[in-house]
């Protein structure tokens, strides 16, 4: 591979990394909003995040054979999977996390992951009882064509693209304006509403905020909602980058996720989306170290593979803690959400 063909696939390998980056962006949110007001590492958010991904595939799946648009159905499919995860979010911390509020930090830990476990199972016990494990995802056929295919047909941005040697799929495109939609509502949600104010003032001190006549209660179902909606979006967005989603794919996109919002700076919401996007970015590159051990003529780069992802994020993620401890954007007094 020469330089001229080089360039272009490096583009194209960090815009890839990009996309992924911005669906784990969406998934370290729904951490880093429950961990900024209680303080509780919500292991279970993977699963959420995996219910809305089935929600998805269910919502595509009956809408199959629709004469609907498909930006319509992708539509109700967000919709549907932002309702289920934001409301088995809310009856997670009622059932699970609100009794335990007062206990010592291990017991809700553990008691995360419990419900985790459980999670992954009953979704396994549902699809099963239909006969399904892997859910792969029919998508309206728009969705999988290219951009930009051919010359000829390429709009004005397409040509653009092009010329800088991009390719990308018409998901992908919607993949990063949903995200990023997501984030720019997240944003007014949190920083410009009354409710996000006073989300910031239960993550601030629950007491005076309950002095001040703040319903904490409330406003903590009010988070886990808002972190389970994000949880719906990005099983969605997830289903449509990968395809096949079953009742565990949570774990190991919920554990890169959880990596990023520590990386960006636990607590703090441009850490998680900085995080996200930086880990998605790593992971493409590692993916074709062995491409570019080739060029360079390099046998140890040539050994290193796609399944070397995972480890080149967590080595990242040890290198920048060492030397900041708090994360990209963390300080030692974190701004909460």
């Amino acid at each position: 591979m020469d330089l001229a063909t080089l360039l272009p696939f490096l583009v194209n390998v960090i815009v890839g990394g990009l996309v992924l980056g911005a669906v784990y962006a969406i998934i370290a949110l729904g951490y880093t909003m429950v961990y900024g007001v209680l303080q509780l590492i919500n292991f279970a958010h993977s699963e959420v995040f995996i219910t809305g991904a089935v929600v998805g595939f269910e919502v595509f799946r009956v809408l199959k054979d629709s004469p609907l648009d498909g930006y319509l159905k992708l539509l109700i499919a967000l919709l549907a999977a932002m309702l289920i995860s934001g409301a088995l979010n809310v009856v997670i911390e009622r059932l699970a996390y609100r009794p335990l509020r007062n206990a010592p930090k291990l017991v809700p830990l553990i008691t995360a992951i419990g419900v985790s476990l459980i999670l992954q199972d009953v979704l396994r016990v549902i699809e099963g009882f239909q006969g399904r494990f892997d859910l792969t995802y029919t998508l309206p056929g728009a969705f999988t064509t290219k951009f930009c295919a051919a010359a000829s047909s390429c709009a004005p941005v397409g040509t653009f693209l092009r010329n800088i040697g991009i390719d990308l799929q018409l998901k992908d495109v919607v993949l990063l304006i949903v995200s990023g939609i997501s984030l720019a509502v997240l944003n007014y949600l949190v920083n410009h509403t009354r409710l996000g104010t006073a989300i910031r003032a239960v993550a601030q001190d629950r007491v005076t905020a309950g002095l001040m006549g703040i319903d904490s209660n409330r406003m903590i179902a009010a988070t886990f909602a808002i972190g389970g909606a994000l949880g719906g979006i990005s099983g969605v967005l997830f289903g449509m980058k990968f395809g096949t989603v079953n009742a565990y794919s949570g774990f190991d996109p919920g554990i890169v996720a959880f990596t990023a919002a520590v990386l960006g700076g636990i607590g703090s919401i441009p850490g998680a989306v900085l995080g996200g996007l930086t880990l998605g970015v790593i992971q493409n590159l590692i993916g074709v170290t062995n491409v570019l051990g080739s060029v360079v003529g390099s046998a140890n780069l040539g050994a290193i593979d796609a399944s070397y992802q995972r480890i080149g994020a967590f080595i990242v993620l040890v290198l920048i803690l060492i030397f900041k401890p708090t994360g990209l954007l963390g300080k030692s007094n974190v701004e909460k959400v």
